[in-house]
């Protein structure tokens, strides 16, 4: 009770608790209170002093209430106040329901009497009823029951004269229950009963019949002809739906005919859409469904009640191919059928049989034909638009990061495989299907490269640089990375360009629609091409056979498995120019003295880092293939194979700074750049061991580096018996002249997958990397031509010797004697080594270069030591070069002599003039500063004077001299 209104007298008198204090007053009591004269709005007031509680519920306890208010201790007169106030609200509420309930009293009185008065009228109801029930009792027995029954048959049989004139009609009705699947003849039928009688007349029949058991069950449960003709609808669109997976010519020819004859082509067009729409999501849901429930066992996991996208999630690792395989398995039953839709569409559309009863139809069919044509193609679209974006949810799903990579392939080949369904069935690129998988691709190529080249710096620094024995006949097509290259094809070919690239229409390549029409999937074929194969490149004993260096040329000859594509840019390591099978045998068996590659078979030289890195290759160039838009991050990530093994190369063989300050170029500017760019991008100097790799630089920098790798500690480069690992230096050196050579075969392949606008990177990889692998030989073999013959002791036997000599000498100096043993002790020494590895003529021609400029210049140095020289002395160092030349070139096929011009033209000078001598400073800048100020002080101090020898030293001192 709210208060600012009261409740009724009986609410208010119902609310009261039975407390002994609060009693409901008498009717004097009452009016008493009514007639005590007290001010209403004080009344109010008091009213509205009683505490909320009060108002609260019936089991409001009042006493218990104020029992509980009392303080601790009690005051006589305040108690006694307070009583006094609880009595005037009790007055002033008393007083207020006396008011009420003498205001509605009147009320009360008036509504007794109605009611009284309705109880009256009742009784009086119950006295008519009764006389009518008994009036009726007395109608029934006037009556007879053969009255009745005389009335029923006349009724049935104005029923049957009736269904004598439909009796064909009834006929042509049950012929219906006959059917199966013939919609056109049903419908047919149909309208022929609506010719034949009218609803009134069915809505008549049919209720007669549920009495006989031949009419058919289906249509007595149908009140009327139109309700047989909505139970006929629905049941031709549910066999309109049945098309959308398995395509049937002869049942979607009826269904075609029976729209036709209800006159809704169109409409039969519009369901067809939404039933392939529904059937493509029914499908895919199911297929992920089962493999989800089929992994997750017994799990309580509600997976029927989740959205198509979150189940993908759902798919595990080992059921991610076969699910995937299914599922493009039945999206392209779907494809199909749709395919095979639109043909009989315009296989029908050509006839010209088709009934013509009037012109009106005529006119309609053309309309419904041009509809159903353009709703058709229209249809492709949105069709394999709702195809990708399933594939998509399902890719997208899972983390395909750490795949294999065998698996892996073979999801870009299924998805490839898609894409070229999607070009074939509507001409579409399917971008969604490429961004999709190319996401995935470079995720995963991303972790697969770092592992690899993890893997790389692994086998670089447990690598020993010893032989892989390989078939003479190697290469890189017998590998089974590359045998996609002899079967490759694009990963979308449409019809229409496969008919405009075909000569003939015999010769035209069928499409996936055309070859799997019938029978097959296009997405089995992926596991055919998945077996083991088998390869044979490597040799039965290694190098240690003396019959395979027999066999050497027809092995060369046996080429017939390669590619023509790897044949035609293919260089032969050994020459540096033609295939060593174009070289006639004569002369390959003429052996000279410094070719020391015919004594062994001339197979590649190779390491197994060098075969992984080229399985490696392969293994991207066919992620590549099958997935053109990663195109230019493969082969970014292929380049960087290469440079890290070219840079751990160097770096194992040919670092060293005391012989790169000779001054004689062993490193051309470019190879200096591109190391430089190699030790920049690639690898992390921050760290010298994998363990603290992490410890300086930012990460994600650090993430795109790899380590620079430590020669494995087993391979020995500072023993003199073995030319100071010339064997190790020849297998690393040659091993990555081969890298290149396999990669300069591969350019053609690789440009054609390369995007345009990347172009320029390949072709600066190519002119500014792989072209300089070769280049590594001068620095490399360099430390060995350096080490491999005593320099210094000749420069001290040609400082023991006279030149001031007063005549001339026929017989030359015992230090050319000396040095030219130590040619032949290092030519004795090189076919020590060429016994356990081949040495190439290119590898050997370098070696003789270096030590030949090595001699010779360290003849120019004795020379410029002299203190003293007669003109008798000038031709014993004439005599002495000349003596080295013969019989250097008796030991050594390599011409022209490096240098020769350099010890001759420094030999000569002391004949010079003046003013010769002048120009000759100016012309000549490879020689040193003290080896032209000896030529100054020496040659032509006894014939100037002081101020033009000073004049001399001067133009020496301001010449800048760049190093050759």
């Amino acid at each position: 009770m709210a208060r600012q209104g009261l409740k009724s007298p009986q609410e208010s008198m119902a609310d009261l608790s039975p407390v002994e204090n609060l009693r409901i007053p008498s009717k004097e009591e009452l009016r008493e209170l009514r007639e005590q004269p007290i001010d209403p709005q004080a009344e109010q007031e008091i009213i509205d002093s009683i505490e909320e509680v009060y108002f609260s519920n019936d089991s409001f306890d009042m006493v218990q209430h104020e029992l509980e208010k009392l303080p601790p201790e009690l005051n006589l007169q305040e108690l006694e106040e307070y009583r006094d106030k609880l009595k005037r609200q009790q007055a002033a509420v008393s007083k207020k329901v006396a008011d009420l309930i003498l205001e509605k009293q009147p009320a009360y009185v008036k509504e007794l009497e109605r009611v009284t008065a309705l109880q009256t009228n009742l009784q009086l109801a119950a006295v008519i009823c009764t006389n009518a029930r008994r009036q009726l009792s007395v109608a029934k027995e006037g009556f007879t029951e053969a009255s009745l029954g005389l009335l029923a048959n006349q009724r049935r049989r104005h029923l049957l004269t009736g269904l004598l004139k439909s009796l064909r009609t009834i006929k042509t009705l049950v012929k219906l229950t006959h059917m199966e699947e013939d919609y056109p003849g049903a419908i047919q039928l149909c309208l022929e009963c609506q010719k034949a009688s009218t609803s009134r007349l069915i809505e008549t029949i049919i209720p007669l019949f549920l009495f006989f058991p031949p009419f058919p069950l289906t249509l007595a449960l149908f009140p009327s002809l139109s309700s047989a003709y909505f139970w006929l609808q629905e049941q031709l669109d549910v066999a309109l739906s049945k098309t959308c997976k398995h395509f049937d010519v002869s049942h979607y020819t009826k269904v075609q005919l029976a729209y036709t004859l209800l006159g809704k082509t169109q409409t039969a067009m519009d369901q067809l859409h939404m039933h392939f729409t529904q059937a493509i999501h029914n499908t895919v849901f199911q297929v992920v469904l089962g493999y989800v429930e089929l992994c997750a066992g017994n799990a309580d996991t509600k997976f029927q009640k989740m959205q198509y996208k979150d189940l993908c999630t759902h798919i595990t690792l080992d059921s991610y191919i076969p699910c995937l395989t299914d599922l493009c398995k039945a999206l392209w039953e779907v494809m199909l059928s749709y395919h095979r839709t639109m043909q009989w569409h315009e296989e029908h559309d050509k006839q010209e049989t088709t009934p013509t009863p009037g012109k009106g139809f005529t006119c309609s069919l053309a309309v419904d034909r041009s509809y159903v044509k353009k709703k058709l193609e229209h249809g492709l679209t949105r069709i394999w638009q709702d195809v990708q974006l399933k594939v998509k949810a399902y890719i997208l799903g899972t983390d395909m990061s750490n795949f294999k990579y065998d698996d892996f392939i073979v999801v870009l080949d299924v998805i490839s495989r898609l894409m070229q369904v999607g070009e074939e069935f509507c001409g579409s690129k399917s971008e969604v299907l490429q961004e999709s998988i190319k996401r995935q691709s470079v995720n995963y190529f991303k972790n697969y490269h770092r592992a690899r080249l993890e893997e790389l710096r692994m086998f670089l620094e447990n690598e020993t640089w010893e032989l892989c024995p390989v078939k003479s006949n190697f290469n890189i097509a017998q590998l089974h990375e590359f045998k996609f290259m002899g079967q490759c094809r694009s990963p979308s070919v449409s019809p229409s360009r496969q008919a405009v690239s075909s000569t003939s229409p015999a010769q035209e390549e069928l499409s996936l629609f055309q070859q799997y029409q019938r029978e097959g999937n296009p997405f089995e074929m992926h596991m055919e091409h998945k077996e083991e194969e088998t390869e044979d490149v490597l040799a039965s004993n290694g190098y240690e056979s003396d019959e395979l260096e027999k066999s050497v040329y027809q092995d060369y000859d046996s080429d017939s498995d390669v590619p023509e594509e790897l044949k035609q840019d293919y260089v032969d390591e050994q020459t540096g120019d033609a295939p060593l099978k174009s070289v006639p045998r004569e002369t390959m068996r003429s052996k000279k003295k410094s070719d020391y590659n015919l004594n062994k078979t001339n197979a590649p030289i190779l390491t197994n880092t060098t075969l992984n890195v080229i399985r490696l290759v392969g293994k991207y160039m066919q992620m590549m293939n099958i997935l053109k838009p990663i195109a230019f991050d493969v082969i970014h990530c292929v380049s960087q194979l290469f440079d890290y093994y070219l840079y751990a190369v160097y770096t194992f063989f040919g670092r060293n700074d005391m012989y790169e300050s000779s001054g004689l170029g062993l490193i051309s500017s470019r190879l200096r750049t591109t190391l430089n760019r190699i030790q920049e991008s690639l690898i992390d100097m921050t760290s010298t061991h994998p363990t603290n790799a992490g410890v300086h630089g930012p990460a994600e920098d650090r993430k795109e580096k790899v380590p620079s790798p430590h020669l494995s500690q087993l391979v020995v480069l500072t023993n003199s018996g073995t030319l100071y690992g010339l064997a190790q230096r020849v297998v690393a050196t040659e091993s990555l002249v081969f890298l290149a050579e396999q990669f300069e075969s591969l350019q053609s392949h690789l440009d054609t997958m390369m995007p345009a606008a990347k172009k320029p990177f390949l072709q600066q990889f190519y002119s500014q990397t792989v072209s300089t692998a070769s280049e590594l030989r001068k620095p490399i073999y360099w430390i060995v031509a350096a080490k491999a013959i005593d320099y210094e002791q000749m420069l001290l036997m040609m400082a023991g010797v006279k030149w001031d000599i007063r005549e001339i000498m026929s017989q030359h100096n015992v230090y050319v004697d000396v040095l030219l043993k130590e040619f032949e002790q290092f030519n004795k020494r090189l076919g020590e080594v060429s016994r356990h590895v081949r040495i190439p003529l290119p590898v050997s021609n370098v070696l003789w270069e270096h030590c030949i400029r090595l001699a010779n210049r360290t003849l120019v140095e004795g020379y410029a030591n002299v203190k003293k020289c007669s003109n008798e002395g000038r031709a014993l160092m004439q005599l002495d070069f000349q003596q080295f030349l013969m019989k250097l070139e008796k030991l050594t096929d390599l011409r022209p002599i490096p240098d020769k011009e350099f010890v001759e033209t420094y030999i000569k000078a002391y004949y010079l003039t003046e003013n010769d001598m002048e120009q000759f400073i100016k012309n000549h800048r490879e020689y040193s500063m003290k080896q032209l100020a000896n030529l100054v002080n020496v040659c032509l101090g006894s014939h100037i004077n002081k101020k033009a020898r000073q004049k001399l030293l001067a133009a020496i001192d301001d010449i800048d001299r760049p190093k050759r």
